[in-house]
């Protein structure tokens, strides 16, 4: 089914609300969920939601729960989000770290026991508007490794993205990197087993080790294993996410030490720079402007497929999705009608 932006935000709101949320965070969090579709990042976006509630009452998400600034030292801030929805504790932790950049010029800001952050390169996009330079390193707990380290044969890590956030010229929008450290997010796994389709080659192995392009693997008992992208490449970047984001922020590791409560928990260790602290604004932008449009005079190797920068893929999903809808899969679908209907809405309640 196609549905409207709006549709789906409203639907998702309804379900935030009755679910204990009050309306500045299921507005925050249902419009994270609907942008994540809209950029294409259907892994983060509506289909989260009965985990979500899944989570609620499970105990492992709290709603209404906003985040704790624990230590605040000069351009140091550390925040703990107390398992409450992530994208509300991150955007808080963001504004809060973003308000002492524009003092400071520099800040390292960490963040632990956020529930599910969601799409990391909203981050990004709060710093960017704020003119700011981010670079973000996140790394995920509470529940199963998902992603074996090269040379393994089962899940060790997480998909630990990595986002670095460059403001816009006026020439060029921002240069957004939003990735995670797997060749896939386990959402996409999700994604194409309910719309019963398979994975391509190379980016799981069963629950035995081997190849396989079934993306069920990743739900099962026991359970597959993603790979990393760029084999040891993507591997040493998830570990520097897990060292960086699990040990220095104090929420912990995946390691098995450490307890596994079954819910999706987020650290996030942040670096926010004001770039007119380092050099010239004017140079800047035009040394960004001539790079890019350095790259981008490339040849296109597919003739009719230019070459892209960070952010651009999205931001043409966004403008096709705004313009035609949503797609939304059945059982996505009916697992949002479900997550509804367990917190006391009916199904006929749009």
């Amino acid at each position: 089914m196609l549905i409207s932006e709006h549709n789906l935000k409203k639907t998702l709101q309804k379900i935030l609300l009755q679910a204990g949320s009050d309306e500045y965070e299921a507005d925050l969090v249902s419009d994270h969920l609907v942008r994540s579709n809209l950029a294409g990042h259907d892994s983060h976006g509506a289909a989260m939601l009965p985990i979500y509630i899944k989570n609620i009452s499970a105990g492992v998400l709290v709603p209404s729960m906003g985040a704790r600034l624990v230590s605040n030292d000069g351009s140091i801030m550390v925040f703990d989000g107390q398992r409450g929805y992530g994208q509300r504790v991150a955007a808080e932790a963001m504004d809060a770290a973003i308000s002492r950049c524009k003092e400071t010029g520099l800040v390292l800001m960490t963040l632990r026991n956020a529930h599910h952050i969601g799409r990391i390169g909203t981050y990004g996009e709060q710093s960017i508007a704020a003119g700011l330079v981010s670079l973000h390193f996140v790394n995920v707990i509470d529940h199963a490794p998902l992603v074996a380290p090269f040379g393994g044969r089962d899940a060790r890590l997480s998909t630990n993205p990595i986002c670095i956030a460059i403001p816009a010229t006026g020439e060029n929008p921002p240069v957004l990197l939003d990735m995670a450290t797997s060749r896939i997010a386990r959402g996409k796994a999700l994604v194409a087993m309910n719309k019963g389709e398979q994975m391509a080659e190379g980016l799981m192995l069963d629950s035995s080790g081997e190849p396989t392009t079934d993306p069920a693997v990743m739900f099962q008992e026991p359970g597959g294993a993603l790979l990393p992208f760029g084999e040891y490449k993507g591997y040493g970047l998830a570990l520097i996410c897990e060292l960086l984001a699990g040990v220095f922020t104090g929420g912990g590791t995946i390691q098995p030490g450490n307890p596994r409560l079954g819910g999706i928990v987020n650290n996030m260790f942040t670096f926010l720079v004001d770039p007119g602290r380092l050099v010239d604004h004017d140079w800047m932008q035009q040394e960004v402007d001539a790079v890019i449009r350095y790259v981008k005079d490339s040849p296109p190797a597919a003739q009719g497929v230019p070459v892209m920068v960070a952010g651009d893929p999205e931001r043409s999903r966004m403008a096709e999705r705004s313009l035609k809808g949503i797609s939304i899969d059945d059982a996505t679908w009916n697992a949002i009608l479900a997550a509804a209907e367990s917190v006391g809405l009916s199904r006929s309640f749009l």
